[in-house]
């Protein structure tokens, strides 16, 4: 097994021993993310990298608007960037998604000890309780000129911390805390969820699919008032919302000299199961998954002229 397997099967044991539900990893053809994990409102879709500088912007940008599009978070595994080292109890940032080591996750998941120094240019920052900040300091009787005195910096440092306004070096925090004699850094959520958007789909109305199967799928969808959108790296082809139903569907359709179409669809019902949404296969008649798959023929969808009908294929 080598490095990135190792951590990939780590991870996985982590999420599970702390009663996530964990999908298929997704290894049938290359994806924007390895796995999808569950445990209550938390929503994971999980990608280690061996060097997390290596990232590229297009799997970044997939990965978090499918996130985006099921109210879950997208998380880097990584223990270095561009061959530097990561540090632990630490989070990094890699095209606005969080990124923390191993441990930083284990320590996350199975001690519930959230990091609060967070990595950014020129160094680390810790985000500070304003309001605490200011409530002791006036305990204490002092005002903000001879705080910002006794810690050598500016009133208008001060006055940025107290406000939540700026974020402080990690020397500056420690030197809050022995003063003030109280914890001043808020600890930073890893899995802090973006609120459900339609940006996913109205990116996607902008994307030409070269795939002419996979149009034709697209079009019967939106013809029903279905939000659809085609994915690019993800087990999935495409992603289709009906709100009015509240339905969401994650839709395979054949490729031209694909031998895996029985592991992918696998990995497509199984990511279903943990974000609650339908998973099918629309078939060709030539690539036919043995799995179970809810499959609709090509043929059939395009005599569904009704939308009760479409939806009842569900």
């Amino acid at each position: 097994m080598n490095k990135l397997a190792e951590v990939l099967h780590d991870t996985e044991l982590i999420f599970r021993k702390a009663g996530f539900q964990v999908s298929e990893r997704c290894t049938s053809r290359p994806s924007c993310f390895d796995l999808v994990t569950k445990k209550g409102k938390k929503l994971v879709f999980v990608k280690v990298h061996d060097d997390v500088g290596n990232v590229s912007t297009k799997d970044a940008s997939e990965v978090q608007a499918i996130s985006e599009c099921f109210t879950a978070t997208p998380l880097f595994i990584s223990d270095k960037t561009r061959k530097k080292p990561l540090e632990d109890d630490t989070v990094y940032s890699r095209c606005n998604i969080c990124t923390v080591t191993l441990k930083t996750l284990e320590d996350i998941i199975s001690h519930r000890k959230q990091p609060l120094i967070e990595a950014g240019p020129g160094g680390y920052y810790v985000r500070l309780n304003g309001e605490a900040i200011r409530k002791k300091r006036l305990e204490l009787g002092l005002s903000v000129g001879k705080l910002a005195e006794m810690m050598g910096v500016s009133r208008r440092t001060l006055y940025g911390y107290e406000k939540d306004m700026a974020k402080a070096s990690v020397s500056a925090a420690y030197c809050l805390e022995w003063i003030l004699g109280i914890p001043a850094a808020r600890s930073i959520n890893v899995f802090e969820s973006p609120s459900q958007g339609t940006g996913f789909f109205a990116t996607a109305r902008r994307i030409i699919t070269k795939h002419y199967f996979l149009q034709m799928v697209l079009k019967k969808f939106a013809q029903f008032n279905f939000d659809v959108a085609p994915t690019k790296r993800a087990p999935f082809d495409f992603i289709a919302r009906d709100s009015r139903n509240s339905l969401n569907v994650v839709g395979g359709v054949p490729h031209k000299g694909e031998q895996n179409v029985d592991q992918r669809t696998e990995e497509i019902v199984s990511i279903g199961k943990i974000i609650n949404a339908q998973p099918i296969f629309v078939t060709d008649g030539r690539q036919v998954p043995e799995n179970g798959i809810r499959m609709i023929r090509s043929e059939d969808l395009e005599e569904i002229e009704h939308p009760e009908e479409f939806i009842a294929q569900f």
